[in-house]
């Protein structure tokens, strides 16, 4: 029933929707109310109807669900990043895995697809290798970071994000300590004036190395000597320190100039054994060591054999084909970014790998070119974006007729799209392996094995 804005209703908590929301129902309507849990017995304010559904804050919470605790973050509510730290991980676990089956079922109509148990990494907090703090200022005039508000840019200070190694929160709250100290003004969105936008930062895993760098509205600090003293004599792990150039009137974090000011402008470490280079505009995998148990399931779904040409699809920096290329006789990496396939060519020189190559295209346009050249890959291997594959890329998949495909995704929606496209025009989907890349988050990752009907 509509008009229902402003009503207090108490519900229960039948689920969690793939946004983070808990869901209620009321009349039949479904309810969409964040920070609940299943479970959960509580007053409903509604606050905005949309016809079909609603979304609701709490008023009361009378009764918590079995797996709702008490968020161990003062800015949970707030900052929104943490969408799921009411919860405990046993529960976010399990919701994890719905989301990921009622994808596959609901999307794709794969009613029977088996899917596993989510695997998860070893670190609920602390996991993530790279953060971007917004900076400002806070109620007394101080310089801060933390993160934008939910649906906005009010700036929510947060000097110890959870998901973040110490060190680099450490980090930057030296940074803050440093530009109020030396008066170096930071950027205001509406002016388009002043000079300090992010903090952004980059730890190796496994290296321990550390990449500083600060966005800022020019193309040069105040103050740079005394800046990159301090902060190297203070946190020796820092390795380079690194200048971003972005005086663009835009929500995107990053611009395309990067000047280093200490250090080689880059750091190193390694995934899944692949040496790599990360500059602050390298995509890398946020959570290294759930990384690559995902990247290891894609290495056993792939099932290479000694003879098998692998095609490694939006390839990145080559960290998925080059961790398989002892397991294959050739290997072809594509991706449309020039620098990300410069890095692919770098890191498998590094490596002293000999069986691999990589070229600068879109996804769907080395089928001609292979063909032309009369290979024809096995197996193909696909990590698009958020938003999937496009239709050119699938049909260039077809037409190499692969004996398996194995899908890395970040969206379980956009797969169980893709999966169903692939499964109309012969391949069948034969498992899924969820990964929690995010913990704590709404996000999760999924690998997918498809198999030719008749050949395996």
């Amino acid at each position: 029933m509509p008009g229902l804005k402003n009503t207090l209703a108490r519900l229960t908590i039948e689920s969690l929707s793939s946004d983070g929301s808990g869901v209620g129902r009321l009349d039949g309507k479904a309810v969409f109310v964040p920070a609940t849990a299943p479970g959960d017995d509580a007053t409903v304010k509604i606050v905005k109807d949309m016809g079909r559904y609603a979304f609701g804050i709490v008023e009361e919470l009378h009764v918590p669900g079995p797996g709702h605790i008490q968020p161990d973050c003062p800015v949970f509510r707030p900052c929104g990043g943490c969408c799921f730290r009411h919860l405990d991980y046993e529960t976010e676990a399990r919701a994890k895995e719905g989301f990921v089956v009622d994808a596959f079922r609901r999307l794709g109509g794969f009613e029977a697809l088996p899917v596993l148990p989510l695997l998860t990494g070893p670190l609920t907090d602390r996991y993530r290798n790279k953060v971007q703090f917004p900076v400002g200022y806070d109620k007394d005039g101080n310089v801060t970071f933390g993160f934008y508000a939910g649906r906005s840019h009010r700036l929510v200070p947060c000097q110890d994000c959870l998901l973040q190694p110490k060190a680099l929160n450490d980090i930057a709250a030296a940074v803050c300590a440093f530009l109020q100290a030396h008066r170096i003004p930071l950027y205001n969105e509406e002016t388009h004036r002043g000079l300090v936008r992010h903090i952004f930062l980059r730890q190796g895993w496994h290296s321990g190395q550390v990449l500083l760098c600060l966005v800022i509205n020019g193309r040069s600090l105040p103050d740079s000597e005394p800046f990159c003293a301090e902060l190297t004599a203070q946190f020796p792990q820092i390795k380079t320190i690194v200048l971003n150039v972005n005086r663009q009137k835009t929500n995107v974090i990053t611009g395309e100039e990067c000047i280093p000011l200490f250090g080689a402008g880059y750091i190193e470490d390694t995934m899944c054994g692949v040496p790599v280079k990360l500059g602050p505009l390298s995509f890398y995998q946020v959570n290294t060591p759930a990384a690559e148990r995902l990247y290891a399931v894609a290495r056993e779904f792939a099932g290479l054999q000694p003879t098998d040409t692998l095609l490694d699809l939006y390839c990145g920096m080559g960290t998925i084909g080059l961790s398989m290329a002892d397991d294959c006789s050739a290997l072809v990496g594509v991706e449309i970014v020039p620098e990300a396939v410069e890095s692919a060519k770098a890191n498998a020189a590094a490596m002293g790998v000999q069986n691999a190559r990589f070229l600068c295209a879109d996804a769907g346009q080395p089928a001609a070119q292979l063909a032309a050249e009369g290979l024809s890959p096995q197996v193909i291997c696909l990590d698009p974006p958020r938003k999937g594959c496009d239709a050119a890329t699938l049909d260039a998949v077809l037409a190499m007729a692969p004996r398996r495909v194995v899908m890395v995704s970040c969206n379980a929606a956009t797969a169980a799209r893709d999966c169903r496209y692939l499964a109309d025009r012969g391949y069948r989907p034969v498992k899924v392996q969820p990964v929690d890349l995010f913990p704590r988050t709404k996000h999760v990752e999924c690998v997918v094995l498809l198999s030719k009907l008749h050949t395996d």
